[in-house]
């Protein structure tokens, strides 16, 4: 099998656009497509390289699918072709949301749009619910990491610490377990070395680092200089039109600090957004988190982007631009939560790419991010018991049980657990019957 052609930065551009548009399926569904099409058919990088990048991306908080795309689309093509894998990436799951959360607010009390609703939720609720019982098969080898996670539940629970805290706590435990307990916290990557060849690629195991993915220090500060530049620039900005205390300039801080806190993925993000969003700025309902992250699911792009529909129903809400201007004003929501969202993850590989290009082998987990990772699984199982109290006592304990919900949720949870059915499928199925079960009443 011969050498690939090289790939043009336009050519490139088109399959970074195109995987905008049809990367369903969360982070998993995303980073297999990437490996069907990259490493598989076209070979522009060996499964080597591609592992060795997930690796890096799996260590680092935010969207690990994003990251690895901007990784790729860096050592092939510099600088502009990280940035532009990255930002395609995320640039139509953004316009998409916008229009969708629109007809949400717009026609969310429409009987049929209702129904819809009414089957999304309590299969989301139950994709949550799966997403605990991944993240936990894999990252609760052993009763002190299973004891953490309890821990983590108990404590956002029950006492409603915040989110970053309990990170911070992990993290600590982790660390201090490293050195009381090392086989208790024994690092380890979420996937394991390169299993077979598919033939000679471009970005090959013996390929030479690219000049421009070798590290230099004048690189790396002119960067770090430029990314500090434009989140302080455009914080600034926000700070200096509508104050510090103004809606747009607090989604830019909060959405910053929460893209710093995202082990574990989205899911894990999700119970500090909605600490954030519902509990403390009041930008939306926890019925509406709900909503969104359904509206997320069903969307190309990480699911993260659902920091993009909190962003608009908090423009949206609270009228920053005035009661006739609405829609601008959840656009502007939606692009300040995004921009400061992604910001960081641009950074983490423009300035760690080369670092991790030049020390090429198998990149560990740390003992502080073991601990942490268990402390998600706490935390995730909160954010499901959130979601099944809001989807089957939609009006408390004291009002009627959702009966027909509760069974919606259960098939969902047994069609993905058990038939590995995808969650578009299942969401979409679950859509069809609440919209039947609505229109039979």
């Amino acid at each position: 099998m011969k050498q690939p052609d090289p790939v043009s930065f336009w050519e490139a551009f088109v399959y970074w656009l195109k995987l905008g548009f049809i990367s369903f399926g969360g982070p998993a569904g995303q980073i297999s497509m990437m490996h069907q099409e990259l490493v598989e058919r076209r070979r522009w990088i060996s499964e080597h390289r591609f592992l060795h990048a997930l690796n890096y991306t799996m260590v680092l908080p935010g969207p690990e699918a994003q990251q690895l795309a901007t990784y790729i689309g860096w050592l092939m093509h510099g600088v502009r072709g990280g940035i532009a894998a990255g930002i395609l990436f995320v640039l139509p799951s953004l316009f998409i949301l916008i229009a969708l959360t629109w007809a949400y607010l717009a026609y969310g009390d429409v009987p049929a749009v209702a129904g819809i609703l009414y089957g999304i939720k309590p299969a989301v609720t139950a994709i949550v619910v799966f997403a605990a019982y991944r993240i936990g098969s894999r990252a609760l080898k052993n009763n002190v990491l299973r004891a953490l996670a309890v821990l983590a539940f108990i404590a956002i629970f029950v006492f409603d610490i915040p989110f970053p805290y309990i990170v911070l706590m992990a993290g600590l435990i982790g660390y201090a377990g490293a050195h009381f307990a090392p086989d208790k916290f024994k690092a380890g990557g979420h996937h394991g070395d390169a299993k077979g060849s598919y033939g000679p690629a471009i970005i090959d195991d013996d390929t030479p680092i690219p000049a421009h993915s070798r590290f230099k220090w004048s690189r790396f500060i002119v960067y770090l200089c430029i990314g500090l530049f434009i989140g302080a620039g455009v914080l600034a900005l926000l700070a200096t039109t509508y104050g510090w205390q103004g809606t747009l300039t607090q989604m830019g801080w909060f959405f910053t600090k929460a893209a710093l806190v995202t082990f574990g993925g989205a899911y894990a993000v999700l119970p500090y957004v909605y600490q954030g969003g519902v509990e403390h700025y009041a930008w939306l309902t926890g019925t509406q988190m709900i909503d969104g992250l359904a509206l997320g699911e069903t969307t190309p792009g990480p699911l993260i982007m659902v920091v993009a529909f909190v962003g608009f129903v908090g423009g949206w809400t609270k009228e920053i631009f005035g009661g006739d201007m609405q829609l601008l004003a959840g656009a502007a929501g939606a692009s300040v939560a995004t921009l400061f969202t992604f910001l960081p993850s641009f950074l983490f590989i423009l300035l760690g790419g080369p670092l991790v290009e030049a020390t090429r082998g198998d990149i560990k987990f740390t003992a502080p991010l073991t601990g942490i990772t268990a402390a998600v699984v706490g935390v995730v199982l909160n954010l499901a018991t959130f979601f099944a109290y809001h989807v089957l006592w939609p009006a408390g304990f004291d009002a009627q049980f959702e009966w027909f919900s509760a069974l919606i949720g259960a098939l969902a949870f047994i069609a993905l657990f058990k038939y590995k059915a995808g969650v578009v499928q299942v969401i979409g199925a679950c859509a069809v019957v609440g919209l039947g079960y609505s229109l039979l009443l």
